[in-house]
């Protein structure tokens, strides 16, 4: 791969994705291309390059979905699904019981783990959530990935890694060497192909989003941006998750740590907020 053609690549998935790609990453551009070309029997990578220079739609979305890491698993990293059961569901339905619903927004859903691990919390809580209707909505940027999360259906290696075997009993169901998930557990899901560079205001308010192990694939400015316009769509009472190496503070100035849980944020006006000194507004004269 030359130069030329690594500069392309990297241009063409910033610009769509957000994810920069530095020079050392020309290993992971080859390795992730690699099967591109040869699914689509071309002779070379610079060969990919030059459909991407003449604007080839297939070709497009087949080099984004290599270039997007799409690792998940059921229940990952385990505490945020602890927080959401423990922490932010207690919350959620004292301050929504009147109004009847909450809206949960997983971005970056990838083959769909993650919408499917809130929804197994939210059928083991019925009884407390009695009369309180959830939607989930589940989005990624690939296509691809968006179509297998709606299917459900996952390899043993897939439901083996993080999922309590009692979810595995009482939530699949076996298909041939696969297993699939309780369609139940999908229609409270709304799965929605979306690049999160694009506006997405009419997705209207959440009341908590995930967005874990995304912002650190961006740029400074991307993830400012990104943060910013989640805000915009947590409701007053919303919270933020990010990934465990993820943060807000010194990109967002309206979105705080939460006072005692780890890598979960609400926006700073949130009783739950802890705000540093140095970061609190200034006061008028």
């Amino acid at each position: 791969m030359t130069d030329a053609d690594l500069a392309l690549f990297q241009s063409f998935i910033l610009q769509r994705t957000g994810i920069v790609l530095t020079p050392e990453k020309r290993y992971l551009v080859e390795t992730r291309l690699d099967p591109v070309m040869r699914k689509m029997q071309l002779p070379s990578l610079a060969a990919i390059a030059v459909k991407l220079r003449a604007g080839d739609r297939v070709v497009e979305t087949a080099v984004i979905d290599a270039m997007t890491t799409n690792e998940t698993l059921f229940f990952r990293d385990k505490q945020p699904f602890d927080q959401f059961r423990n922490v932010i569901l207690p919350k959620l339905i004292a301050a929504k019981r009147s109004a009847g619903r909450i809206r949960i927004w997983c971005a970056a859903c990838s083959t769909g783990q993650e919408p499917y691990s809130l929804s197994m919390i939210l059928d083991d809580m019925r009884t407390q959530m009695a009369g309180i209707e959830v939607e989930i909505l589940a989005t990624d940027i690939s296509e691809k990935v968006i179509e297998a999360a709606k299917n459900g259906v996952y390899t043993q290696f897939e439901v083996q890694r993080g999922l309590p075997i009692q979810y595995l009993i009482k939530y699949f169901s076996q298909q041939e060497t696969r297993r699939k998930i309780n369609p139940l557990m999908g229609d409270r899901i709304q799965f929605k192909q979306l690049n999160l560079l694009q506006p997405f205001r009419a997705l209207g308010s959440f009341d908590v989003i995930f967005c874990r192990n995304v912002l650190i694939y961006f740029g400074e400015g991307t993830k400012k941006d990104v943060l910013a316009r989640m805000h915009d769509q947590l409701t007053p009472e919303g919270f933020l998750l990010l990934g465990g190496a993820e943060t807000v503070l010194g990109l967002s100035t309206d979105l705080a740590p939460h006072r005692s849980e780890r890598s979960l944020y609400v926006r700073r006006t949130s009783v739950d907020a802890h705000v540093l000194p140095s970061l609190r507004p200034r006061q008028s004269a």
